[in-house]
Parts: C-alpha cells; sequence; structure tokens
C-alpha cells in the first residue's frame, strides 16, 4: 500500500516562506514524475512544479522563480516556497506517477492535501 504524507503546511505573512515535504512509503518498482499541484477554494487543481525521471523540472508561470522543487535519493519530494503571496493560499497535494513493476503501466498516487495560508 503506497502512502504519501506531507507537512510543512501552515500560515505565513506575504513575503514569508514554507517548506513543503513529502514522504512516500510502500511499494514503488520506478518513479516516473513527482509532482506538486494545488487548489484553491472554488478553483479548478492546478499543477505547481514536476520533476521528471530525467531530473527536468517545470513549474507553473504563477511560481516561477519563487518556488523551487527537488527531490532526494529517497522517494521523498519538496517544495520550496519563497516569496509568498496571498495567491498562493491552497490545498497542496503531492503526486505521483509510479510503475508497481516492471510491466510498463503508470498509476498515479496522491497525498492527503496540506493547507497553506499566506495573510496579506
Amino acid at each position: 500500500q503506497l502512502q504519501l504524507v506531507e507537512s510543512g503546511g501552515g500560515l505565513v505573512q506575504a513575503g514569508g516562506s514554507l517548506r513543503l515535504s513529502c514522504a512516500a512509503s510502500g511499494s514503488i518498482f520506478n518513479i516516473n514524475t513527482m509532482s506538486w499541484y494545488r487548489q484553491a477554494p472554488g478553483k479548478q487543481r492546478e499543477l505547481v512544479a514536476a520533476i521528471t525521471s530525467d531530473g527536468i523540472t517545470n513549474y507553473s508561470d504563477s511560481v516561477k522563480g519563487r518556488f523551487t522543487m527537488f527531490r532526494d535519493n529517497a522517494k521523498n519530494m519538496y517544495l520550496q516556497m519563497n516569496s509568498l503571496k496571498p495567491e498562493d493560499t491552497a490545498v497542496y497535494y503531492c503526486s505521483l506517477r509510479y510503475q508497481r513493476g516492471p510491466a510498463l503501466i503508470l498509476y498515479d498516487y496522491w497525498g492527503q492535501g496540506i493547507q497553506v495560508t499566506v495573510s496579506s
């Protein structure tokens, strides 16, 4: 059973920083993509950042230059968020696209989400 557990969210003033962590545990044969998404009230879930298996990181235009996504040699991913703005307020989700075995079948799994609130 795969688990993704987010931590590091909370309340911060505009201009401040937070670091989100996502710890993955369980049976993973190979990781294809690690991603962070967010969903603000009344809005659709949007991609914030993603790291592909070849190490390429992509960011949404709204966070480029302020957020940095990285991963470690284990199964963990992080999102360093600097210069936070009130419009960054949302529930943030980590997501994993992975293989369970040698067969090239990809599965998506989501964390439970963590609240980030930026006050003005």
